[in-house]
């Protein structure tokens, strides 16, 4: 662990060991928060704790949370940031493509937040953090299932604000746009210039760029934001 990770807030976040998830770690860090992660394979960045976990099984996250909370201490902040894809248009999508994207976004956020929060609630404070998406909000061809389970975070989040936010424990949304990637990066050149024709920025976010956001909910500057939605975007959904 980080030598400077000295305080008593300690981080989750799911997918911590790759793209959006380790920048949020990384930036995490920083803020000397100590953090672990989550992940099926791979390790999380330098400074963090790496739990192995799969956001659809409850009794990973059982273990996982266990083996978090004894290691650094009562978790004080969940980024709930793993998912999976599987596009293609409606008429070809099975049964299956939709069920586990829905399983892994959704009813992985459900089962990491139920567990995380049960020592939020002892000490009447707390930081949930969901990483939607764009697709969520403005709807993407192709992503009927992505859409909708990251459209369903947005509810999530707020009948968790109903209920807990008499507690001091916060939940917010944030929704990512197009990000730089090793996806993003494998695209085509006549793609890439149709994809940033249509964000008004121009470009492509940056993992840091959706850190930092993340940060400022997590800290107590935000203690009053809950049930938000903010776009990481570049003007893309407009607020969608």
């Amino acid at each position: 662990m980080n030598a400077a990770a000295t305080s008593d807030r300690v981080a989750l976040v799911t997918g911590g060991n790759r793209g959006i998830g380790r920048a949020i770690a990384e930036r995490l860090v920083r803020d000397g928060y100590r953090v672990a992660v989550t992940a099926r394979s791979g390790e999380g960045p330098e400074g963090t704790l790496t739990v192995r976990a799969d956001v659809t099984d409850g009794a990973s996250l059982d273990a996982a949370v266990s083996e978090i909370e004894g290691e650094l201490g009562p978790i004080t902040t969940v980024v709930a940031n793993a998912g999976i894809t599987k596009d293609t248009l409606l008429m070809r999508m099975g049964d299956d493509d939709f069920d586990a994207v829905v399983d892994t976004n959704l009813g992985g956020t459900f089962r990491t937040v139920k567990r995380a929060i049960k020592s939020m609630i002892k000490a009447r404070r707390g930081r949930i953090i969901l990483i939607s998406s764009v697709s969520g909000l403005l709807g993407v061809a192709g992503q009927a299932n992505y859409s909708a389970s990251k459209a369903g975070l947005v509810g999530f989040a707020r009948a968790v604000t109903r209920e807990l936010g008499g507690r001091g424990i916060t939940a917010n949304v944030v929704a990512p746009g197009f990000i730089e990637s090793d996806m993003t990066a494998e695209l085509d050149d006549e793609t890439q210039k149709a994809y940033r024709k249509q964000i008004p920025a121009g470009r492509y976010g940056t993992g840091d760029e959706v850190a930092g956001v993340v940060s400022w909910l997590a800290g107590d500057d935000a203690a009053y934001v809950s049930g938000a939605v903010i776009p990481v975007d570049g003007g893309l959904g407009m607020g969608h």
